[in-house]
């Protein structure tokens, strides 16, 4: 049910009932996990049309799209999740030092306890049960707060988790900013936020009044440089998939262009050709085709485009505020202190800034905060060693962008003002878990004599050797 208040009362009596599940262990052994991660793939597996049929309706979304970026996005990681789960929870000897012996030592994951998982809108599911299948792997309880702003989405996962989940270990709260604001004040193991910079300050300060550790998944403007060494139609291919994808509203979507004068009209002729080809040549009638989020939303991207001069529009620019449809638009020749150029664009809107070389795109990258990710389409090997050794970025990507999300071995996570703090696969289990140091020394010899007082001149021989060892 939609909240747009908690009451003290009702965020303590839930925290209550998941602290209390979690401190039984009965959310610790394997077997537990195994079932709940089996059980949230059931409800996607027998909940897809229902799942499907609320991202057309809150985002939008082709049925296709759908199942890859959110549905199966999530499926599939489970499926991985569970293949090496036990694996991954195997307790890891590390060696002892010879002053310390005789000794042994491990490391073993245990759960951190009761978290808070926070989801955007911008892929409702994904980026609500990406995290929670981390939490579940590790064996913590976990309260979700999916994006109101995503309303179907919302309140289906409000419908059906608990359904199919242990109900005394998750539970689903979904509420506005002022309820979230409340909701900040309980004291959590672990806060997940995935969203804007701006929110992500007000989660950090509330985590902070607790000493809660944070993962902030924020964004940013991911730049992207082409050059003439690459295919220039498959890399513009690549290039309008990655950007039109979800509207444009994907927090990895390259955020704008980088290329030479020389590069640049080819380019956009190459984009214009693989947006019909992705789309057709009516992409306001493409069933293929996302919407943009909300009212509000639309008006802030239209904002964008006040100060554009119409020559540089090379393509789309139309704008049907009743059906929320912004076309691909691209901007040709933006400048640095232009409007599009000073916040994340989150939408269909796609500048190209014209650069000297290389070498002033690099430093028109190093000029802003540290991206998410960081996408170069070129096979020249002296282009990319510079993007390698020269630039910050979450993800560094070389002739593909957003896919890397796909690969379970890559960790995916932000530097700087684009977040910090990694998950995907293992390390997801790593983030919602605390890698615990075990060491056990017997007593039937006691080598601690040899450090400790009275100091004499064998102590100090020995303490003398183990300092310098």
């Amino acid at each position: 049910m939609f909240k747009h208040t908690l009451t003290q009362t009702e965020i303590e009596d839930t925290l209550a009932k998941l602290r209390g599940f979690y401190q039984s262990g009965q959310s610790k052994p394997l077997a537990w996990r195994l079932e709940q991660l089996k059980a949230l793939a059931r409800m996607l597996d027998e909940q897809e049309a229902a799942f499907t049929e609320a991202l057309k309706q809150d985002l939008g979304k082709a049925a296709c799209e759908s199942a890859l970026t959110e549905i199966g996005f999530v499926a599939s990681e489970i499926r991985y999740t569970l293949k090496h789960l036990k694996k991954w929870l195997k307790p890891k000897r590390v060696r002892i030092p010879l002053s310390l012996q005789p000794a042994s030592g491990r490391l073993i994951y245990e759960p951190l306890g009761t978290v808070l998982i926070i989801a955007p809108w911008n892929y409702p599911l994904m980026l609500l049960l990406s995290p929670l299948v981390g939490a579940l792997a590790a064996g913590n309880t976990a309260l979700l707060k999916p994006s109101e702003h995503a309303p179907n989405v919302a309140r289906l996962c409000a419908e059906l988790l608990p359904k199919y989940l242990d109900q005394r270990a998750i539970a689903v709260i979904i509420t506005d900013g002022a309820g979230s604001a409340k909701l900040l004040e309980a004291r959590f193991d672990h806060i997940f936020y995935t969203g804007g910079a701006a929110v992500a300050q007000k989660v950090m300060a509330a985590a902070a009044r607790h000493l809660t550790p944070v993962t902030l998944e924020l964004g940013g403007k991911s730049p992207l440089w082409i050059d003439g060494s690459v295919h220039l139609e498959n890399a513009a291919y690549r290039i309008a998939w990655a950007k039109w994808l979800n509207a444009g509203q994907t927090c990895v979507a390259p955020d704008y262009i980088l290329t030479t004068e020389a590069m640049a009209e080819p380019l956009i002729a190459a984009l214009k050709k693989a947006v019909v080809q992705i789309y057709s040549e009516h992409v306001r009638e493409s069933a293929d085709y996302g919407r943009i989020i909300h009212e509000q939303h639309l008006e802030r991207l239209k904002g964008l485009l006040t100060d554009v001069d119409p020559q540089q529009v090379v393509l789309g620019g139309e704008i049907d505020a009743e059906t929320r449809y912004i076309a691909p638009t691209i901007v040709d020749r933006v400048l640095n202190d232009a409007q599009l150029m000073q916040e994340e664009i989150f939408g269909p809107i796609l500048p190209i800034v014209r650069v000297a070389d290389v070498d002033e795109a690099i430093a028109f990258i190093n000029a802003r905060e540290k991206p998410l990710a960081l996408y170069v389409f070129s096979d020249d090997e002296i282009i990319r060693t510079k993007y390698r050794e020269q630039t910050s970025s979450g993800a560094l990507c070389f002739n593909i962008a957003v896919a890397h999300l796909s690969a379970p071995e890559l960790p995916f996570g932000g530097v700087g003002q684009s977040g910090f703090g990694r998950y995907m696969g293992r390390y997801s289990l790593e983030t919602f878990s605390h890698q615990k140091p075990i060491m056990s020394k017997p007593l039937w010899l006691e080598t601690m004599r040899w450090i400790a007082p009275p100091y004499n001149r064998l102590t100090q021989w020995v303490i003398k050797h183990i300092v310098n060892r």
